[in-house]
């Protein structure tokens, strides 16, 4: 049982830690860069990205721990996949905020929706519940890569 619940907060601190270097490399241009930006009227206000972010990070986190539980080389592989989906989860801020490169962050969330797409399909043949975690992260990052395609053709 001690096993189980170090390794649920070790998804966790993983998780977040992609979180928090996300907020590091998004912070600094949402009150200068990004407010200046012309976006479309659906684009969601500000305060929802934490909450809904929060929400899907910790989802991840015991998607993953649910397939970690499993052990095994089909295990491996699929935490090598989230692994690289985190990555491309942190790179897409740092190319659309840091670096402020909406086309560019484009083609990087279509890859970022790929990833999801196959690790929620690669999860699902090790364990129902984490598949279903993801669901909500995959619809969420393809509605961000339609806002991210919406600001950069507005302000292209």
């Amino acid at each position: 049982m001690g096993q189980q619940i170090l390794a649920l907060a070790i998804c966790l601190a993983i998780c977040f830690a992609a979180a928090g270097i996300g907020s590091l490399l998004t912070t600094p241009s949402i009150n200068g860069w990004y407010a200046g930006l012309a976006k479309p009227r659906w684009t969601p206000p500000n305060w929802v990205f934490g909450p809904v972010w929060s929400t899907l990070y910790a989802m991840m986190a015991v998607a993953a721990w649910l397939v970690w539980r499993r052990g095994g080389d089909e295990v491996r592989l699929a935490l090598i996949l989230f692994a690289v989906q985190l990555a491309l989860n942190v790179a897409w801020s740092g190319l659309f905020f840091a670096l402020r490169l909406p086309g560019a962050a484009f083609a990087e969330i279509l890859l970022l929706w790929v990833a999801i797409g196959a690790i929620t399909l690669t999860f699902g043949r090790i364990s129902t519940a984490a598949a279903l975690l993801f669901v909500p992260y995959f619809a969420w990052v393809g509605f961000a890569a339609i806002l991210n395609l919406a600001i950069w053709r507005l302000n292209a």
